[in-house]
């Protein structure tokens, strides 16, 4: 995720995307993120629900900043018309994102079970949108790429923000569960794991 975070977000300010660069930032969240699962079941404090909660309400702001920054660079570039350029270093981090993010989201999915820990299945949650975010960016910038299409990439970001806003709204609420996954990538049935709640 630190190489992932570190290449998306270079690209992004070299190319002016925007949703690269939502895609970059949710790389870090993610990271901190996962820091936060960390600190959770480092000694006793998973023991505490108090401990689990703040875990969890950690994420959801990660989820809030990510979501408030990339809309509002989302609305400035299109009220700007500013028209980011073809990022072959951002298409390639973002396909590989695709093919890994999903395996990682399925991963901590199964340890939240395991743990019954919503603020895992909150982290899981975001490894989930680092996913379908590595889609809507490899979309954007291909098409960006091929057809000029230079206002697909901030809709792409808003559509990033709003997805942030729905999963911190379903974290804060402690409605997360731990095999969800969007649609496009649940399991196939028989597969032996658990479907979304």
């Amino acid at each position: 995720m630190t190489v992932e975070a570190g290449v998306a977000i270079t690209a992004a300010l070299l190319a002016g995307s925007v949703a690269l660069l939502g895609f970059g930032l949710d790389s870090l969240i993610e990271l901190a993120s996962a820091g936060t699962i960390l600190w959770l079941y480092t000694g006793s404090r998973h023991r505490f629900e108090a401990a689990e909660r703040r875990a969890q309400q950690l994420i959801v702001v990660c989820f809030a900043a990510l979501a408030l920054y990339i809309a509002f660079d989302a609305v400035h570039t299109l009220a700007t018309a500013t028209r980011p350029d073809t990022s072959w270093p951002g298409v390639a981090v973002s396909a590989a994102a695709i093919f890994l993010m999903p395996l990682l989201a399925l991963a901590k999915g199964h340890v939240a079970a395991q743990l019954g820990s919503a603020a895992t299945a909150g982290d899981a949650a975001q490894s989930w949108l680092c996913a379908i975010s590595a889609a809507a960016v490899l979309v954007s910038l291909l098409v960006n790429a091929a057809a000029g299409w230079w206002w697909l990439d901030p809709i792409a970001g808003l559509a990033i923000a709003g997805l942030a806003v729905r999963e911190g709204r379903k974290a804060w609420a402690g409605e997360v569960c731990a095999d969800c996954a969007p649609v496009g990538f649940q399991p196939a049935a028989g597969s032996g794991q658990g479907g979304c709640c």
